[in-house]
């Protein structure tokens, strides 16, 4: 029996029955990207969609560079606050035609994304949505591929994501991408690795036994409707994507309506990493406190009947092998220690070949995970451009263990500690080194 017909992708890029999409991109400080990922977004392949750029109360000169690149005035708009945010100072149209999908919304800042994201959503005008962030670069048929499950399944879905990777060293040309390159940084390299890895498998995964609860906050698209009513973006969440998904998924429970989440493995977002390692445990560390405080945020649906695979799978798992992972890993690194050194004393404490053997067996099914996933993007989607970036990429694999991944573990264990002692967070601001430009 079909659950689903499929429709071409050229066929919804020339109706004029399309769905109107919106898409929200948050700005804070980000002079020197905004007017070309402006214009990439306003060159999407969509025949129905406008583009919200939110200045988040920059401080620099983010607006101005908007308001003169692309002609912008004041408006008179009705704007409907169905989610509260900060005061919003205005909107701004274009006087050119060829702009007129572009509206610039100027807000006071609260000191989070999500406070952006919620004014940008407040003032769109379609009932969907897709929110990014506004130094990504997006596939130029994004809209069309995220928002095809919404219109061939017969279930109702309330949002879709998709694949992002690592621009730091990728070739653009005023906003669009020319080459996709494999990182040239030290981190940025570990981190292209774990995105492959993650979101071909991982998020795949979750979405076909449909218990997808995190669609990354770098690209998704949601029912607004559905997204209004969960009460948008948490402003005062550490992980306010994944805690608006979870807060979706509990509405469609409480009203008793058939819903999905789908995931599209294909690379369609590229964004800028952490380049070093202080702001990579920034990010990570910020990371940490939001898993936590999104998991005790909605404890009342762990193992609850009314919330399905959310309640019995999901949110279990996350607790299990995400948040209680890097803490079961460190104390078994001590006691790994521990009984060495006391086998060195004592005589045997601990049997070495034992000992060895599963954490060869760990170490191999890793590296069969992770190459497997680097072979089978590649085979699909010839992400990168020459074999000796593949090669490399590989190369990283065999080292993330030793090298990459206790640094996440450390990140993750002083999140916790700092959620738990409640030090105030800061979000921190990465500082935008641009794009890589093709030469003319």
């Amino acid at each position: 029996m079909l659950t689903k017909h499929y429709i071409n992708e050229d066929v919804l890029l020339k109706s004029n029955q399309a769905l109107g999409v919106s898409i929200v991109a948050p700005a804070f400080n980000e002079s020197t990207t905004i007017v070309y990922n402006v214009k990439s977004l306003i060159s999407l392949s969509y025949p129905k969609y406008e583009v919200i750029i939110i200045n988040d109360g920059s401080t620099d000169d983010t607006l101005e560079k908007l308001i003169e690149e692309f002609d912008l005035v004041k408006v008179p708009f009705y704007y409907q606050e169905h989610i509260k945010t900060a005061p919003v100072r205005g909107h701004y149209k274009s006087k050119k035609t060829i702009y007129s999908k572009l509206l610039v919304v100027d807000k006071e800042n609260r000191k989070s994304k999500a406070d952006g994201s919620n004014a940008g959503i407040n003032s769109s005008q379609y009932p969907f949505f897709v929110c990014t962030d506004v130094d990504s670069i997006l596939n130029p048929n994004t809209i069309v591929k995220l928002i095809k499950p919404f219109i061939e399944s017969k279930t109702k879905v309330i949002a879709s994501g998709a694949a992002i990777r690592s621009s730091n060293s990728c070739t653009f040309d005023e906003g669009f991408l020319v080459q996709v390159h494999f990182p040239t940084k030290w981190y940025p390299m570990f981190q292209e690795l774990e995105y492959v890895r993650s979101f071909l498998f991982g998020r795949m995964a979750w979405s076909q036994v449909n218990a997808l609860i995190l669609v990354s906050g770098g690209l998704g698209m949601f029912d607004k409707e559905v997204a209004i009513k969960a009460g948008g973006y948490t402003h005062n969440s550490f992980a306010e994507d994944m805690d608006l998904i979870i807060r979706m998924r509990k509405v469609m429970y409480d009203e008793e309506i058939k819903f999905k989440i789908t995931y599209i493995p294909e690379s369609l977002c590229w964004t800028e990493v952490p380049p070093n390692l202080s702001i990579l445990m920034r990010q990570r560390v910020r990371w940490a406190r939001g898993l936590i405080q999104t998991l005790l945020v909605h404890k009342n649906m762990f193992f609850h009947p009314k919330y399905g695979n959310t309640g019995w799978f999901a949110l279990p798992y996350f607790f299990l092998f995400e948040f209680l992972t890097p803490i079961i890993e460190t104390f078994g690194l001590f006691l790994i220690i521990s009984s060495l050194t006391l086998s060195y004393f004592y005589g045997d404490f601990i049997y070495s070949d034992f000992l060895m053997w599963p954490l060869l067996f760990v170490y191999l099914f890793y590296i069969n995970i992770t190459i497997i996933s680097i072979l089978l993007d590649e085979l699909l989607y010839k992400s990168y451009a020459n074999i000796s970036e593949i090669l490399k990429l590989i190369g990283m694999a065999l080292i993330e263990p030793f090298f990459y991944h206790p640094i996440l573990v450390v990140a993750a264990l002083k999140g916790y500690w700092r959620f738990f002692i409640k030090k105030e967070a800061i979000w921190g601001v990465m500082v935008r080194k641009g794009f890589k430009l093709i030469e003319k």
